[in-house]
């Protein structure tokens, strides 16, 4: 387990990446911390978001609505690879997983099928939300993937993490399908080549 970063430690993790940032509104105090703890982080989850158009996708993962209030992640990845800054601290992205997938994530082992819903992802993964329709056509821009893969490998230099502490959500979720379009076994790879080196644009 790792203390969480800074909004600035998170930045510069991100900025050293050469990833183009962009804060959003009040981002660094923008957090569902009143609802349990966001202390100790264990991985990163990627995600999409089943959304088309860039604002209205950073207006929902900052703002929420009435199922699901915001922010629902940390950061959000346009199609461009800029990356959204919404939420610093527990965010509502990850919801109720299995603990044998943590365990495993922890141990940056091989993930296991996950068939419980006993745990709270929030507390323990930094999340970022990927603009995308999620229905497998809407493309995946390879500016897009290599933001992603560059965000993923930011977070895991700071922490000392490998490319295992890398999940997508439909492996910690019991019914969850994102992200769709690319594999998450694929993605770790690319974070693994990138984690080989130093940060490079």
């Amino acid at each position: 387990m790792a203390a969480p970063m800074t909004a600035d430690r998170m930045l510069t993790a991100l900025r050293d990446e050469h990833l183009t940032v962009k804060e959003i509104r009040d981002w660094r105090h923008h957090n569902r911390n009143h609802k349990g703890p966001f202390s100790n982080v264990n991985g990163v989850m990627i995600h999409h978001t089943v959304t088309s158009g860039i604002e209205g996708t950073i207006k929902l993962c900052y703002d929420g609505d009435s199922s699901l209030p915001g922010p629902r992640c940390h950061g959000v990845i346009g199609k461009d690879g800029v990356v959204y800054m919404v939420g610093n601290g527990r965010t509502n992205h990850a919801g109720k997983g299995d603990d044998d997938v943590l365990q495993a994530v922890i141990e940056e082992r091989p993930l296991p099928p996950r068939n419980e819903l006993n745990t709270d992802g929030n507390a323990r993964f930094y999340g970022f939300e990927c603009e995308n329709l999620g229905d497998g056509d809407d493309p995946w821009p390879e500016a897009q993937l290599e933001a992603i893969e560059k965000a993923a490998a930011a977070v895991c230099r700071v922490h000392g993490w490998h490319a295992a502490s890398v999940i997508g959500h439909l492996e910690w979720q019991m019914g969850k399908i994102d992200p769709k379009g690319f594999t998450m076994a694929g993605m770790r790879e690319r974070v693994g080549r990138r984690l080989a080196g130093p940060p490079s644009g």
